[in-house]
């Protein structure tokens, strides 16, 4: 069974359906540790309602953000877990990080990526250019994080319509619950039984 690292910032939605992914037996894995970023995170308290050794490493409370990052790396390791899952996580990860959990730092982005995606797109901003934009689909994007934000090879991918009249906190919303939920749970279970391979630079599916 392999042990997952949650990173997370806010109320913790793609989180909790990892959870009941491994609570059901979906994903073959546990959550072995959740790390916030922020002190106020409703995913915190998830955490803690199914006791899992929960951490907040927030920049303010450090002398840098190296030493946040520091902080994050030892409970990893702490943890020895064999994946880190950016679940609603707004830090951008360091390249010692990165290095030490080759392939195995997984992201899911709410848009059909490369499009707007980078460090000025997250959250409702993503959604909001999409419709600025005149963009007639979006989705998301599960990616293995590297240091191009958002650039990291794409493991899986899927759009859905945007509507006319449509508004970023709709969008928002059906990308979230549609798209972004089962398909995190999706991919980590892949991930978990060891499905998803990285050949010459490619992200290849196998059955076993």
């Amino acid at each position: 069974m392999k042990k997952l690292a949650l990173l997370v910032s806010g109320s913790g939605t793609n989180m909790q359906a990892i959870m009941d992914a491994c609570a059901s037996g979906e994903i073959d894995g546990r959550i072995a540790v959740v790390i916030s970023s922020n002190h106020e995170a409703y995913a915190l308290v998830r955490a803690e309602g199914a006791k899992i050794p929960n951490y907040v490493c927030c920049k303010k409370d450090y002398p840098s953000a190296e030493a946040r990052d520091r902080e994050i790396l030892r409970l990893l390791k702490m943890y020895d877990v064999d994946y880190v899952v950016l679940a609603g996580y707004l830090g951008i990860l360091p390249q010692f990080i990165i290095d030490e959990y080759p392939y195995r730092i997984v992201n899911i982005h709410p848009s059909l990526l490369p499009k707007f995606g980078g460090r000025n797109y997250y959250g409702i901003r993503v959604h909001k250019a999409v419709i600025e934009a005149g963009e007639t689909e979006s989705g998301a994007t599960a990616h293995f994080v590297s240091s191009d934000v958002d650039g990291g090879l794409i493991i899986r991918q899927q759009k859905l319509t945007v509507y006319k009249g449509d508004t970023p906190e709709a969008l928002q919303k059906r990308i979230l619950s549609q798209i972004e939920h089962p398909m995190l749970v999706s991919v980590i279970k892949d991930l978990c039984d060891d499905k998803i391979k990285v050949i010459d630079g490619k992200v290849v599916t196998v059955e076993r």
